[in-house]
């Protein structure tokens, strides 16, 4: 089961809306806070490419994954073409041939090689649409549309050594993204979120971090996109090419049509 992250400044706000002697003034406060939390991530939105980036229909994303082991990385990369159509439609193309390719459509999630497909283990499906749900498109299109959503201005921090403005937002269901945007530029430097480990029970960190800013078809887009657990780097992707709003064939989301084209 997940738990959500409730932060300190958060903590301290709810606090001062129970404090009777704050009664009048603490909803005030809470109210004043959430608006400037409201103002930040509207500005992230405008600077991604306002309407246009709220409207995308599909993202494709052409590059090279490095993979990390305790931090140090592996030898090579391997060559993807990703693929992600709002809201829940995922393909990773993977190897120079595109003969290996995963989907996560719904809650599901298989695998295709030139042996057929087959269902992904449950955890790998488990932890890729963990980090589906928490993403700042989910955050954006979902939670903040949500009045029970809660949002948290944190003031400034440092991410890779840009200032930046801190929000997090806590979910109806208790689950929190926080986001941390270029104070000058507006564009999303980092996403983190928690979780509990249902094995272990201890709190897991998952960061993304975005650098290398390009412009595709006025859209504001990551050329680098690295992921942390738990403060180890265990991904970084080299993003080459990325096409919005493509038209894609008739059978491009068939799990079986994947298959039988791979056994060819």
């Amino acid at each position: 089961m997940r738990i959500g992250r409730i932060l300190p400044p958060l903590l301290a706000v709810l606090f001062l809306v129970a404090a009777p002697s704050t009664r009048t003034q603490a909803p005030d406060a809470a109210a004043k806070n959430a608006q400037q939390a409201r103002a930040a991530l509207d500005a992230m939105v405008k600077a991604l490419g306002g309407d246009a980036w709220l409207n995308l229909k599909n993202t494709m994303r052409e590059g090279h994954v490095a993979g990390f082991f305790h931090g140090q990385p592996d030898v090579g990369t391997t060559e993807t073409w990703e693929y992600h159509q709002w809201p829940d439609h995922d393909r990773i193309d993977l190897t120079k041939h595109r003969d290996v390719v995963d989907f996560f459509e719904g809650q599901k999630g298989w695998e295709v090689t030139y042996r057929g497909k087959k269902e992904l283990p449950k955890d790998q499906v488990e932890e890729y649409l963990r980090r589906r749900d928490h993403s700042i498109e989910n955050a954006i299109k979902v939670w903040l549309k949500d009045p029970k959503t809660i949002l948290v201005y944190e003031g400034q921090h440092l991410a890779e050594r840009h200032l930046a403005e801190q929000v997090t937002l806590i979910s109806p269901e208790n689950e929190s993204v926080t986001i941390l945007m270029d104070e000058q530029t507006h564009l999303p430097l980092r996403r983190v979120f928690e979780w509990r480990d249902p094995e272990y029970h201890d709190k897991d960190t998952d960061v993304e971090e975005y650098d290398d800013y390009h412009t595709v078809d006025g859209l504001a887009t990551p050329f680098t996109i690295s992921r942390m657990k738990n403060d180890e780097q265990v991904r970084q992707y080299y993003v080459s090419k990325v096409v919005y709003n493509q038209t894609l064939p008739d059978d491009f989301w068939d799990v079986d049509a994947a298959s039988r084209r791979i056994k060819k």
